[in-house]
C-alpha cells in the first residue's frame, strides 16, 4: 500500500510521464516548419537539372520520408551531380550511413568533416571511393549538424514535452572523380551550397507553407485537439492541490 500523503505526488508523476506517451503514440505531434525540399529550383548557379527514376516507395521504406527529391544536376562543360534531398522525422532514417542506400555498391570511405564557407561555416561529411565521392550535410531547426548521435541525444529532453521536428539531409555524389582532388573547389561542393542557400531562402518556405496548408488539415486537426491536454493536466493537478 501507498501512504495516502504520497497519493498526490504519485500521481503527478505518473501523468507526466504520460506526456511524452500521449505526443508522440497517441497524437504523433510533429513540428512542422513550413519548408520542403520539393521547392527547390531546378537550377542552381550554372547547373540545370533533370529528375532521376527513383521510386517514392523506396524512399519511404528506406528513410521514412514523403517529401524528397533527387536530380541529375549539369553544367556547361559537363560536369554531373547527382543532388538527393529528403526530410523525415525518423532522425537515425536518415544519418545513419546514408551513403549505404544512395552510394550502394560503390565501397565509400569516410574522410570525416570538411568546412565550406558560409554563414556559418557549412559541416560536410566527406566520403570516397575508388571511383568517385560523396558527401552530405544534415540540417535540424535551420542548424546545420556535425555530430547526429549527440545532436539527438540533446535533442531528447525536448521530445519529452513537444512534437518532432524534421531533420533534411543533402546528398551530393559525383563519380569518376578522382582521390586527390580538392572537395571545395569541385562541383558537388558547389552545387551543395547552391542547393542549401535554395533551401533556407525566404521563398522556398513561403512556397512549402503554401503548399502544405493544403496537405496537412489533418495533422493540423490533431495538434490543434492536442492543445487542450497541457491546460487540462494543469487543472487536474490545480485541483487536487486545492
Amino acid at each position: 500500500m501507498i501512504s495516502s500523503r504520497f497519493a498526490l505526488a504519485v500521481v503527478f508523476i505518473l501523468t507526466v510521464a504520460l506526456v511524452p506517451t500521449a505526443i508522440h503514440n497517441y497524437f504523433g505531434l510533429v513540428v512542422d516548419d513550413g519548408k520542403a525540399v520539393k521547392t527547390l529550383h531546378p537550377i542552381l548557379d550554372t547547373f540545370t537539372s533533370t529528375p532521376t527514376n527513383r521510386k517514392a516507395q523506396w524512399v519511404e521504406e528506406m528513410f521514412d520520408s514523403n517529401d524528397w527529391l533527387e536530380r541529375l544536376y549539369t553544367d556547361s562543360h559537363g560536369s554531373k551531380v547527382r543532388l538527393f534531398m529528403a526530410r523525415s522525422y525518423n532522425h537515425k532514417r536518415l544519418y545513419h550511413h546514408p551513403e549505404l542506400a544512395l552510394s550502394y555498391g560503390s565501397d565509400m570511405r569516410s574522410e570525416g568533416i570538411v568546412l565550406l564557407p558560409g554563414q556559418p561555416e557549412i559541416p560536410v561529411h566527406l566520403l570516397r571511393s575508388k571511383t568517385g565521392l560523396a558527401a552530405y550535410v544534415l540540417l535540424y531547426d535551420d542548424e546545420f549538424v556535425s555530430n547526429p548521435i549527440l545532436h539527438q541525444i540533446r535533442d531528447s529532453l525536448s521530445l519529452l514535452f513537444r512534437g518532432r521536428k524534421p531533420l533534411t539531409l543533402l546528398y551530393v555524389s559525383a563519380p569518376n572523380t578522382s582521390n586527390d582532388s580538392d572537395f571545395t573547389k569541385s562541383a558537388a561542393a558547389s552545387i551543395l551550397i547552391a542547393a542549401i542557400r535554395s533551401f533556407r531562402s525566404e521563398d522556398s518556405r513561403k512556397d512549402a507553407k503554401a503548399r502544405r496548408m493544403n496537405e496537412n488539415d489533418d495533422r493540423r486537426t490533431r495538434n490543434n485537439d492536442f492543445l487542450g491536454v497541457p491546460g487540462a493536466l494543469a487543472r487536474f493537478i490545480s485541483d487536487k492541490i486545492n
